[in-house]
């Protein structure tokens, strides 16, 4: 599924957009936004993957704030005026719709961005494990290098992963599945304890009952599937009279 967001200061563009977005089993709709101020907030606390962002916005125009992002989703610019179009290409918008356009123009569209989004996708897999024990990852269009020993623990979100990192209190998102990651991290730090948690083994302060604490304010649950498992790692170290 492809998350995106929808910007225009007319409410009626606003609807007709979410209509067509409707219509498109591919892309998910995470909200509609009158400004580039609302957008920016969603941005911030949500995953989105592209916006159709109108260009003649109050109090920052689509252009400007595109550029204001260091890291912006694939963008469809839409507008009235065509005299926009060129800069918006520079921008690598993904397409430039003119209005008034129809739901075969936001077709085509979408249709960019999901060949843009599955290219990128391939390339959002842990491409490898090296000698220094440190991992490669796509995120936001860019690839990062992670040490293994700095993961704290690992969240699954739908198709995403969110992975804590030491002394960073903001996760990195890929687009990965558990079972990939599972794989990918040495089974003697990391343990699977959830459906939708893999934490590092170094990291645990506390267990009490059903939760692991692996911070001063983060706890992870215990699966019914993985409690033995760990109840046995557990168990492994220990230390009795």
């Amino acid at each position: 599924m492809i998350y995106c967001i929808i910007i225009d200061d007319e409410p009626l563009a606003l609807q007709q957009m979410e209509a067509y977005v409707k219509k498109i089993p591919y892309l998910e709709l995470v909200a509609s936004c009158q400004s580039a101020i609302d957008a920016k907030k969603v941005l911030q606390s949500q995953k989105v993957d592209a916006m159709f962002c109108d260009i003649n916005l109050p109090e920052l125009n689509g252009l400007d704030f595109v550029k204001s992002l260091d890291n912006p989703p694939m963008v469809v610019f839409t507008t009235a005026y065509s005299e926009y179009a060129v800069e918006g290409f520079q921008l690598n918008a993904i397409d430039y719709l003119l209005k008034p356009f129809g739901f075969d123009d936001m077709l085509r569209a979408a249709e960019k961005i999901k060949k843009r989004y599955d290219a990128i996708r391939t390339l959002q897999e842990v491409s490898q494990i090296d000698e220094d024990d440190a991992i490669f990852l796509k995120t936001e269009y860019k690839i990062v290098r992670i040490n293994i020993s700095d993961i704290r623990y690992v969240e699954a979100m739908s198709e995403y992963l969110r992975i804590y990192l030491v002394g960073s209190t903001r996760p990195i998102i890929v687009l990965l599945s558990m079972k990939k990651m599972e794989e990918r991290l040495p089974s003697r730090s990391f343990m699977r304890v959830h459906r939708s948690y893999i934490i590092n083994l170094r990291m645990i302060r506390e267990v009490s009952k059903n939760r692991i604490l692996l911070g001063e304010e983060v706890e992870v649950p215990i699966g019914d599937s993985y409690r033995d498992q760990f109840n046995a790692y557990i168990n492994s170290k220990f230390l009795t009279k």
